[in-house]
Formats: structure tokens, C-alpha cells, sequence
């Protein structure tokens, strides 16, 4: 569907989310969609210099516009004393860009960019498109809520008023994905044998140092079983002693990185996945039908292993508590997943069946009536 802007004014949406890839993400999914749909729109990505967005956004072909940052203090103090004072700049700075690029609605991902981006937006009388992604919501999206009746979500249960469940908006390349034609040229890219289960360890964009620990102690292991290993570290993470090594006798590779750009590639690459549970991770891993073992951060409000809790309840992949997260597991039950692959092909299955593939077309289709509804 093509929607054209009424009238002679071009049609303007701000996209605000950052921090993470859980949030610059499904914003990408999202850009690429309104773009598909009216290619004259006119896209504004407002974000923090903190964040992920600042490499990510760009690479995208977005503009971005940047705001000061409002972290949220998670234990009193004079942080938190600060918070009233940097909001007031911040929210400032955020309607200063809505009246900038003369923005018909602004569409927000949640994350601290939002709060301030979404009290701009109410302050112009400017609609409101949420989109919550995990199944517990963030405070961002709580407070906008309040806002709008213009609100969407990644998992039917999200206790949001006025909520429609639409999925995670995710990029054409992960929906898309042809795993099994993509292998021998994901392998080829990462420089890895094309004929050796593969494990994938990731830990989200910033990485995940209980993980990456087993991972680490335990590699030496898995290559002498054949095992082969992508690593995605995370850039702090990644440091001079962080070496490429293959194992004399398998020929299986350890092949550390510290980000993965072309993540599609890395999905097909791998036989089963290692790693954190955003509600990114587990969509994606979903919808290109990868098994994974997922292991939540170990605080929070407990919503990464809501996330996982469908796939894992379908059969498409298992949970692993963090203390639990250990060598030995690692030495004793990855081989035992990835050797298996019947196991591997019900998993498989199993984990396709859950969440939908559509949402950043549905959402960006969503946002256009609303904008046109107010331009």
C-alpha cells in the first residue's frame, strides 16, 4: 500500500528510541516501511549522543537529531535530585526538533530518549504512536500511554490500556531469511567451515560478561568437539587479547567479534543461538526459525524472561537462568543440542510458530493515518 500526504505540505514523522539495538531496531524496521509505503515522507530519528543510534541511524539513512539524555537514577541521590531540571532541557530540546522538521505524529520505541520526545509531542498537541516491545513495559511507554489510544505491542499480554498486538517491527532481511540457502555464503563472510554445526553467542549489542565468561572457558571444548563458535562480544568487551584460534585436529573455528552489522548473516550461520532475551533476540530468532537457549539478565523487572517464556513453552528453545550460565553447562549441553539435529529441526519448527513477521509494515501503515489524520 502507498499512502500520499494530503495536500501540498509533505508528510513529516519523528521516530523516537535509542540506547539499545531493543530500541533503534524495530525504529530501523519501522523507517524502512514508512519509506516503502510514502516515499515522500519526510523521517526524523531523534535520539541521545549516548546511545547506539548514533552509528546505528546513520548507517541507516535516517536523519537523527540529538537531545540531551534524562537517565532515570536507580537509587536516590543527587542524580535523581537532577532528573526534574534535565527533563525540562531535554523535553525543550525534543520540541524545538518536532517544530523543526514540522512533524505530523511522532512514533516512540520507549527507552529515556522517549519520555522527553513524548511530553514534546503532547506539549504541541502533536499524536502519539507507541510501540512497546518487550512484554513488560518500560516507564516511557507507561507514561505515554496516558497520552494516546494510539499504542501497539510485540506480545498480546502487555498490560497497556488501549494495546493492539501487532508483533516486533523487524528489517525484511530477518523476515526474509532463507536460512538454509544463506548458510555457505553467512559461513563464507565469517570466514568459517561450511560443513560444522555452529554456535552463535551473543549477547545483545552491548554484550553479556557472564556469557561471554562461560563462552570463553569453555571454547576449547566445544572446538575439540567440532564445534565451531561466532562470538559477538560487545565492544567494550572486545579487547587486544580477544583472538581468532582454530582448533589442529576438528579444523573448527573460534571467531570472536565485538558487534555483529549484518546480523541476518549471522542467524544463518548458526545452528542455535546462545544468548540474552530481548524482545528483539527472541522475534528475530522466531522468525528466521533458529533454536536458541535464552538467558535473562539477572535483574530488572524479570521482562526478558517473559520474552522468552512463548518460544521456550512452544518447544523452540530452552532457558537458562544466569547463575546457571556456567562452563560446564556449556561443555555439556551445547553438544548435546547442536549434535542432534532432529532435536534442532523440531526446535526449529517449533519456534516459527511463535509471533508474527508483519508488524513494522502494520505499524508504519498505522502511523500514516494517524499523520495524514492531523496534517
Amino acid at each position: 500500500m502507498t499512502t500520499e500526504p494530503s495536500g501540498d505540505r509533505r508528510l513529516s514523522i519523528a521516530l523516537a528510541g535509542g540506547g539499545s539495538a531493543g530500541h533503534t531496531s524495530p525504529l530501523i524496521a519501522t523507517a524502512d516501511e514508512l519509506r516503502r509505503q510514502a516515499p515522500e515522507v519526510r523521517l526524523t530519528a531523534i535520539g541521545t549522543a549516548r546511545g547506539l543510534e548514533t552509528t546505528v541511524i546513520p548507517a541507516a539513512g535516517l536523519p537523527l537529531e540529538l537531545i540531551p539524555p534524562v537517565p532515570m537514577p536507580r537509587r536516590p541521590g543527587l542524580d535523581l535530585i537532577k532528573v526534574p531540571a534535565r527533563l525540562t532541557k531535554a523535553v525543550s530540546a525534543a520540541a524545538a526538533v518536532l517544530k523543526k522538521v514540522d512533524a505530523s505524529a511522532l512514533v516512540g520505541f520507549g527507552g529515556y530518549v522517549s519520555t522527553p520526545a513524548y511530553l514534546a509531542a503532547r506539549r504541541l498537541r502533536i499524536p502519539i504512536v507507541i510501540h512497546e516491545g518487550n512484554l513488560l513495559p518500560g516507564l516511557a511507554n507507561k507514561l505515554a500511554a496516558r497520552f494516546t489510544s494510539h499504542v501497539f505491542t510485540s506480545f498480546p499480554a502487555t498490560p497497556l490500556p488501549n494495546a493492539t498486538y501487532i508483533g516486533l517491527p523487524l528489517r525484511r532481511a530477518i523476515t526474509e531469511l532463507d536460512r538454509a540457502a544463506t548458510r555457505t555464503e553467512a559461513r563464507k563472510e565469517f570466514d568459517l567451515a561450511d560443513d560444522q554445526p555452529t554456535l552463535l553467542v551473543s549477547g545483545g549489542s552491548q554484550g553479556a560478561l557472564s556469557i561471554n565468561r562461560a563462552v570463553i572457558d569453555s571454547v576449547d571444548q566445544l572446538l575439540r568437539a567440532g564445534i565451531q563458535v561466532l562470538h559477538a562480544l560487545g565492544p567494550k568487551n572486545f579487547t587486544d587479547e580477544t583472538v581468532r584460534r582454530t582448533d589442529p585436529e576438528t579444523g573448527a573455528v573460534y571467531a570472536p567479534l565485538a558487534y555483529v552489522e549484518r546480523m541476518e548473516l549471522a542467524y544463518a550461520a548458526a545452528d542455535l543461538m546462545l544468548g540474552r532475551c530481548g524482545a528483539n533476540t527472541v522475534m528475530e530468532t522466531c522468525a528466521v526459525g533458529l533454536p536458541a537457549v535464552y538467558v535473562p539478565l539477572p535483574f530488572g523487572n524479570g521482562e526478558q524472561r517473559r520474552n522468552a517464556a512463548g518460544v521456550v513453552e512452544a518447544g523452540g528453545g530452552e532457558l537458562l537462568e544466569d547463575p546457571d550460565c556456567t562452563p560446564d553447562w556449556v561443555r555439556t549441553r551445547i553438544p548435546e543440542l547442536i549434535l542432534d539435529p532432529e532435536r534442532l529441526t523440531r526446535m526449529s519448527a517449533a519456534s516459527r510458530d511463535v509471533g508474527r513477521t508483519d508488524a513494522a509494515a502494520e505499524l508504519a501503515a498505522r502511523t500514516l493515518e494517524v499523520a495524514q489524520s492531523w496534517a
